[in-house]
Parts: structure tokens; sequence; C-alpha cells
């Protein structure tokens, strides 16, 4: 029987490759125009945005793809509003009261609107709020934050100068001034209080000077579905664009520089004043220092941290009153004895599991990753051979070195060393699914050994409530200790999830840093913990915050905020102190007056309202109407209330049109740009979307929407038409007999 040859011949191959051609080039254009028209960060359409974040509508719905690990734009443009700040800090006692005047000028030759995201500490609690037009000078009002911000847009339309102070996070806070006219200045001035960090005599504050770019947690999940919409558009308050470094290069004079002054008075003589990470002039004897910068002016690239000691005679406890509203206000603070345990005494410490939680996402690229495995590696060094420990490293993805905790023998420490080296900064921030991993064999286990979760990491990220949440819920018998990393961590979601997990946290910034820091928070991790803390007063009652607690490592301090009718009585604080029962009482009546108790009463208890929310003690709404109520009764600016001062008569001449632009922040200090934002600003320059080819490997589309699967399918049909239209021009050159012997092969 003959051969048949099937193959196409010249003219059926030319018709294929015709097809195969037209339909790679429908897949083509396709592709490039869902790229074109790609979203730079995913946000819920309900929300108004700027133009450059709006989402894109298709044809078949909303696209929605996973956020860049840096969430927000690039700004490669000189803005035409130019800001400088001045920081004026005073220290008296165990509080600070701070002042912080943004000069904003306009440069261009329009009228401008400037928005501006910057971050305060967030236990601070923030209450004035002036503007400053020319010798004019507008006092801020509080009010509600629907109402504030409809104040303020009523003001913007009508050409009136606004200011507005509103709270993204209870670290972060956006202003917004409108209508500027060109050439001018307007000065927009903030003032809060703040307590002071103490730790076994050494004193420290902490003004954050730059938002970090905030990673979008939870976007690489759902993509596309209504819920992840709303997410996201929960986490837009916290965007703001980062500045180009060759940019911030061609501006000239500096970007967003920032002058810091620090009267020191704490009510003992200061000893050993430093700043680890800006150089300082010291001024003055006595109880009494000015702290300023000796550059003058620097660049609001990472925070700035004061920090002093006690000489041994420092007082061991503080006792602090204020009136207010007819209420009696106190704040009272006392600091356990220290126990030492050398020797046979700790070695005999319980054993205990030692869950280290290691941040490897693209915002630790540059000097955050090696600061953290420095810190990490060190902490496996202090492990004994009756602890057990595991490592679980997460970015977008989440990992864990051994299956459960296992012996700190050699081979187990060893291998972890090896592990921790072998970690490199990529990928997004997604903590929760590692937070549930680390918490999990302790609501499992009611009993076991003392078990401590260690997260190092500089929580860039933007779900922190659902960080609480899960705390709140699971942690069962864990204890939560945070470490923040790099030169601007996220001390919001550091101090709240420490309080929620019963644990502590401090900061390691960059280079020699990491060893010293890690050292101090393992020993004070290694030590007895005063415990079963309980507060009372004989002969009087105090509305006590926090209601609940938290146990005190070495050194660490009690801070209880209290209010009540009438300031009398003792309070007495007892509790289990190496296995001992201890207390301590002071008399109330010898309080000091103080201006600052009350609001920072006020700004503990909307912290614990927002506990009480996470953990379902309370309805979302009665704790946004608690909040508000209390914002509203102290003038503070929360979540709920907001500061507006309003220039009355209109500056902006009708018809003029008003631009607005959102200031950029500077990148922090040791972040890697290139790492963040490479591959964007290389799409950039060719005019394609801002993402990364991990992230368009991620895209998905809704169900209802067209695109580059509709063309891919219509390929193939042609693709398949194309073969079947040659075969059968075959078929018909063949002979009759050559089609009958292919009949009867087939038969």
């Amino acid at each position: 029987m003959r051969r048949i040859a099937i193959f196409p011949d010249k003219d059926s191959l030319v018709v294929i490759l015709i097809l195969g051609v037209v339909a790679l080039c429908v897949v083509a254009v396709s592709s490039l125009s869902s790229r074109a028209t790609a979203n730079p960060v995913s946000r819920a359409a309900a929300e108004p945005l700027p133009a450059s974040h709006a989402p894109i509508q298709t044809e078949g719905g909303l696209i929605l793809r996973r956020a860049s690990a840096a969430a927000g734009d690039v700004a490669v443009n000189v803005p035409a509003m130019r800001l400088g700040t001045d920081i004026v800090a005073n220290v008296d006692g165990q509080t600070a009261r701070v002042t912080v005047t943004q000069a904003f000028r306009n440069t261009s030759s329009e009228w401008m609107e400037a928005t501006y995201l910057y971050p305060l500490p967030d236990n601070g609690a923030v209450d004035t709020l002036k503007m400053v037009v020319g010798d004019r000078i507008f006092e801020g009002e509080i009010k509600p934050k629907e109402e504030a911000q409809q104040i303020y847009e009523e003001a913007k339309a009508n050409g009136q100068k606004a200011g507005l102070v509103e709270q993204s996070r209870p670290n972060m806070f956006r202003n917004s001034i409108a209508n500027v006219g060109p050439g001018e200045t307007v000065l927009v001035q903030i003032e809060f209080q703040a307590p002071i960090a103490q730790v076994a005599g050494d004193y420290s504050l902490r003004l954050p000077l730059v938002v970090g770019p905030r990673y979008i947690a939870g976007s690489a999940d759902n993509v596309g579905s209504l819920a992840n919409a709303a997410m996201l558009a929960g986490a837009s308050d916290v965007l703001a664009p980062t500045a180009d470094p060759a940019m911030v290069a061609r501006a000239g004079g500096g970007l967003n520089p920032v002058a810091i002054t620090v009267n020191l008075d704490p009510g003992f003589t200061a000893e050993a004043i430093s700043s680890p990470y800006h150089a300082v002039n010291i001024a003055g004897a006595g109880d009494s220092r000015t702290v300023t910068l000796s550059d003058g002016a620097v660049p609001a690239n990472r925070d700035f941290e004061l920090r002093w000691s006690a000489a041994e005679n420092a007082p061991a406890l503080g006792l602090f009153r204020q009136s207010h509203s007819e209420l009696d206000y106190v704040m009272a603070t006392i600091t356990p004895p220290s126990v030492d345990l050398t020797g046979e005494a700790a070695s005999s410490f319980p054993p205990r599991e030692m869950i280290f939680v290691i941040d490897n996402s693209g915002s630790m690229a540059g000097e955050s990753m090696p600061a953290a495995r420095r810190s990490l590696i060190y902490a496996l060094e202090t492990l004994r051979p009756q602890d057990s420990f595991n490592i679980i490293r997460f970015d977008d993805t989440m990992s864990e070195l051994f299956p459960s905790a296992v012996a700190a023998n050699d081979r187990n420490i060893a291998q972890a060393k090896s592990y921790t080296h072998t970690l490199n900064a990529e990928g997004g921030t997604e903590m929760l699914p590692a937070l549930r991993a680390a918490l999990e064999e302790g609501t499992t286990q009611r009993e076991g050994p003392v078990r401590q979760v260690i997260f190092l990491t500089d929580g860039s990220l933007s779900n922190e409530a659902e960080m609480m949440e899960e705390i709140n819920e699971n942690r069962g018998r864990s204890r939560v200790f945070m470490v923040g990393i790099g030169s601007a961590p996220n001390t919001f979601l550091m101090r709240r999830m420490a309080e929620a997990g019963r644990g502590t946290f401090t900061h390691v910034g960059i280079g020699d840093e990491a060893e010293t820091q890690m050292r101090a928070l393992l020993g004070r991790l290694a030590r007895p913990v005063a415990t079963n803390l309980t507060a009372r007063v004989d002969g009087g009652t105090l509305d006590f915050a926090p209601r609940d607690l938290p146990d005190l490592y070495a050194g660490e301090p009690l801070v209880l905020l209290g209010r009540t009718r009438h300031l009398a009585g003792t309070l007495t604080v007892t509790g289990t102190l190496n296995g001992r029962r201890w207390s301590q009482s002071i008399e109330l009546s010898e309080a000091r007056q103080s201006d600052v108790v009350a609001k920072l009463w006020a700004s503990r208890r909307i912290a614990e309202v927002e506990a009480e929310r996470w953990s379902g003690q309370m309805s979302y709404e009665l704790a946004d109407k608690s909040i508000e109520d209390l914002g509203m009764h102290f003038h503070l600016v929360t979540s709920r209330t907001s500061l507006i001062a309003v220039d009355d008569t209109p500056s902006r001449p009708d018809g003029a049109r008003l631009t607005r632009e959102e200031l950029p922040l500077l990148l922090p200090e040791g972040w890697d740009f290139d790492h963040l934002f490479g591959s964007q600003m290389t799409n950039q320059t060719r005019g394609l979307p801002l993402e990364s080819e991990k992230q368009r490997q991620r895209l998905e589309l809704p169900n209802t929407s067209t695109g580059y699967m509709l063309s891919l399918m219509l390929g193939l049909l042609l693709i398949g038409a194309g073969g079947a239209g040659a075969v059968w021009m075959r078929r018909e050159r063949l002979s009759p007999q050559a089609q009958f012997t292919r009949q009867q092969a087939a038969a």
C-alpha cells in the first residue's frame, strides 16, 4: 500500500503561517493594551481618588491587580509646593509637648492645594492647629471627621484658605492646605503631647520624620473580588508618592528639610545624652539642656531619637495630676525592683519556646535585611540546651524552617544560622499568614514552656487591624515581642501588636545597633517578669487605663492613667515577681500638677477602645461613637475627629484654576530605591505600567471581563481552522485512487 503524505504542501503552509501571524498579532495587541491600562495601585471604585490612582474601568468591569511591594507612585518632577518643617519639643518630667510648624511655599504661577502625609508618635495626642497667613492666625477647631471634610471642601470651592488635619493611623496624619496663591507661603502649626519612653533608668524621645511606602497587604489574594476591593480602599489613606532620588538631587537645597530643637528638663540631671541617628549639639548645664541638630536642617528621611539616662538616685516613681471638666486625672509611673539572675539562678530559668518571625519582603532591601539577619543570628546564639525554637520567614509567601519547634542543640542552631544567611529581601509584606503560623501551637497547647514569639520587621503594611484581631483571638499562651527594624519602622504596629500579645517592643536601627539592641531585649526576656498585676485605691476610686494591666519585663515601668471625681486615697499595685508577692503603694495626694495628664488618659482610652473593637468586645459602630465622643470632649484628632481652620475671606480670584499636588515623601534612609522601584522606573521610561513581571503574572480579571484570554482562544481557533483548511486542500488534490486507499486504511 502506498504511503500517503498528509503534510501540507507549500501553498497550505503559507495559509497556516498567515493565519498564525494574525492570531499572534491579536494576542500581542490585546496584551499591550491591557498593560497600558493597568492600574498601579488597586483601589475601590466607590472612593474618589486622584487621577494618578483612579481605577481603570473596562468593558467588563474593574481591573484589580496586586499592589506593588512599595505601594504608591514615584514622583519624578520637582513639586511646585515646597515644604520645610521646624520641630520644637519641650520635655518636662515624663512627658513632651511638641510643636510642629510646616511651611508650605508655592513656587508656581498657579493657585495650589497641597496635601502631605507625615508621621507622629503613635502614643501622642494631637490637639492644636494654627494656620498662619501673613500676619493673621487662624485657630483650628475639632469637628467630627465628615463635618470637617465638608467644611474644608466648601472653603476650597469658595476660594478661601483652609487647613485640615486628619488621622490616617494613630501614627500617620495628613495635612491639607487649600488656595495657596502664586509665590505665597502658608504656615500650618500643630501641637501634640506624648509620654517619654523609659526602660531601666534609660529614657528616650522618638520623633518619626518619614512614612515608609506601605504594602497593601492582602492584595495578593482574591484579586478582582469586591471584598478585596473594599479592603484596598480602606488602605488608600496611607499611600503617598515617594520622591525619586534623582529628582531630590535636582531640587537643590534638599526636599522636605526639617530642623529640630529639644528643650530637655526631665526633673533630674540627665546623663549620657545622645542621638544615635543624628549628630547633635548640647548646650546648658544641670537639669535643663538644649539639644539641636549639628547640621541645621536635615532631610526628613529617618526618625530622630534622643536618649538620656538617670543617675542611681533618680525617682523610681512619678505621680502627676490635672483637673479637667470637673474630673481629676492622674498618671502614675511605677518601676518594680529589678531581679538579678546570675550563675545557677540564670540557668534554672524555665525552658522557653522561641519562635522567630523574620520579614524578608522588598521593603527590607538595603540596610534593614542585614540588620535583621544579624539580630536573628545573635538571638540564636543566646538559646540554651533546654530551649526549643523555630524560624518563620515571610514576604508575600511564608515558610517555616522546621515543621514545629525543635531542640536548641548545636546541629539545629547551625542549620538555622545557615538558613538565616540565605534570606534576601523580595516580594510583598504579607504578615498575617506568618502570624497565624507563629501562634498556632500556642493555641492548641494550653500548658508548656514559656512561649515567646519575636517578630523582626519594619512593619511597612496597611492592614494593622487584622494583625491585632488575630492576636486578640488566637494568642493562647504566646507572648508577642516586636523588633522594629530600620530607620523608620511602623511603631503603631509594633506597639499595638506587643500590647495585644502581652509582650514588649524595641527599635533596632541599622549598622552596629542590631546586636546591641537585641542583647538588651533578650536580656529582659530571659529574666522574670512581674505578672498578675492589679491596682486598687483605698479611700477612693479610679477609672484606670489600661484596665487590664500588662506583664512587665525587667526594667520596664508600669504607667497607669486614671480619672475620678475627687482624687484621694492610696494607690497600691500588687503582683508576682520571681515567684514572690510584690506590692508598692503611693499617696495620690502627693501628685504634682501637670497640664498633659487628661489628654494622655483620653489617648490611652482611645487605644483601648480600638483594642476592644479588634477583640470583638465592642461593635464597630459603638467604638466609632466612643472615639468621636472622646475626641470632641478632649479636643483631639482621632480616627473620627479632625482639626479644621478656615480663613473667612476668599483669596483665589473667580475663575482661577486650583491645582492639587500631593507632596512626595523621601525614601527612608537605608532603603533600596532601585530594588523597590527600579523596574517601575524602567517601565515608566518605556511608557509601560509600573509593575514587575511577577506582578503581571498575577494579574487576574473578573469573569465578565474581556481580554487576552478571549484573544488567545480566537488565535487558537484561527490556527486550528488554518490547519483543517490545509488538510482539506491537500485531500482535494489527492487522486480518486489515493482517496479510496486512504478511506480503506482508515476503515
